[in-house]
């Protein structure tokens, strides 16, 4: 029955193996909606937006590689950063300067005080004792200088009159000698008119006095002497002074010991210090953090090329996460952190291992927030423009 003999209505048979051979059998069509009778089936349109946009797509993330390139190498050429920095500062030890018991503490922990204000108050009996012994020596001192001064000017007295008498007594003696010689010189040329006994006396009269006048030369010397002596014992007594003087004004010191002032302005930080404690000297009984800080900043040696005293720096402190805190290069260390430990390393020996050292950078603080509670030890991350 061919094609045009079918009833209509009748289901077409299909064909068999002799009609179509396996390799002949037509390809199955694709499940779906049947197209209605008398359509012709339609092909799938292909979405001509979708080329463009990714296209777009590309070329944003191109451009944002290009940004984030440029932003990296533009941080890597002009900033250099470390996280191995920290808050510093020179702590101040407060520690007394004489043994007592603590009687009055005015400070708090974490007070802020003013240079010269009260910290502690020590009860030093000792220290008011010494005073006054110091004080009672001094006073005997000077009446021993006053006295010894008195007698190098009795000294000085008695010497002059020795002095005197002597003058006086060799004046006699030479004017009897003269008179002595005159009656021998008359006696020779007219024995007769001097008598032998006159020419006795005369001599005799001589020799006395120039035997007194010797003895007044020699006690002149003596007075000399003992005014050299009397000016001796005033320089001595005037060096028992100066040191008595000494020692009380030590003594004033001791007794200002008492009070221990704020030295410089700063936080109390490490207070042990509390009423009723002895405390010996030396004894640490709290510490002043000053309110200048600094960064010290541990840089790799590799990121010195270009750093130079005054460059600016942005400071993150992990303690302010919402501000920033501004500063400048102050100083560069002259030597790696490892030179100045305990042992220092000695590469002279052995195997060596190339390490890039750290170079320690103080940091000048210039504007820090008030909110800001900074302290020596904090972790900071500066950051230095250094061209």
């Amino acid at each position: 029955m061919n094609r045009m003999d079918r009833i209509p209505g009748e289901p077409e048979p299909s064909p068999g193996p002799g009609v179509y051979g396996e390799s002949q059998r037509p390809a199955e069509l694709p499940s779906g909606p049947a197209s209605p009778p008398g359509t012709a089936p339609v092909a799938p349109r292909r979405n001509r937006f979708r080329r463009p946009l990714i296209l777009a797509i590309g070329l944003i993330i191109l451009i944002g590689a290009v940004i984030l390139g440029y932003s990296w190498w533009e941080n890597a050429s002009h900033f250099e950063s470390t996280d191995d920095a920290f808050i510093d500062t020179h702590i101040v030890r407060i520690a007394p300067q004489i043994a007592g018991r603590i009687v009055r503490v005015d400070v708090n922990d974490n007070q802020l005080v003013q240079p010269g204000q009260l910290l502690v108050e020590i009860d030093a009996g000792n220290a008011q004792t010494q005073l006054q012994q110091a004080m009672a020596q001094q006073s005997q001192a000077e009446a021993q200088l006053q006295q010894a001064r008195a007698q190098t000017r009795v000294a000085q007295d008695t010497y002059e009159q020795s002095l005197a008498n002597a003058a006086a007594l060799g004046a006699q003696a030479q004017n009897a000698t003269t008179e002595a010689n005159r009656y021998r010189e008359l006696q020779r040329i007219n024995p007769q008119a001097v008598a032998q006994q006159q020419l006795d006396q005369a001599d005799t009269q001589a020799r006395n006095l120039a035997n007194q006048r010797d003895a007044a030369q020699r006690q002149a010397q003596a007075q000399a002497n003992q005014r050299t002596a009397a000016a001796a014992q005033v320089q001595a007594a005037e060096a028992t002074v100066n040191n008595l003087k000494a020692l009380v004004a030590q003594a004033h010191i001791s007794v200002g010991y008492e009070r221990i002032v704020a030295p410089v302005a700063g936080h109390i930080a490490q207070r042990s210090a509390a009423a009723g404690n002895y405390v010996s000297v030396g004894q640490q009984m709290m510490a002043i953090v000053p309110l200048q800080m600094w960064v010290t900043a541990n840089f790799k040696e590799t990121q010195l090329a270009y750093m130079r005293p005054g460059q600016p720096v942005a400071i993150h402190v992990d303690a302010c996460p919402n501000s920033d805190v501004r500063g400048h290069v102050d100083s560069i260390q002259r030597g790696a952190g490892q030179a100045f430990g305990i042992l220092p390393p000695e590469n002279a020996t052995g195997n060596f291992v190339k390490v890039v050292q750290r170079v320690p950078v103080k940091i000048d603080l210039d504007t820090v927030p008030r909110d800001c509670p900074l302290g020596p030890g904090m972790s900071a991350e500066p950051t230095v423009r250094v061209r």
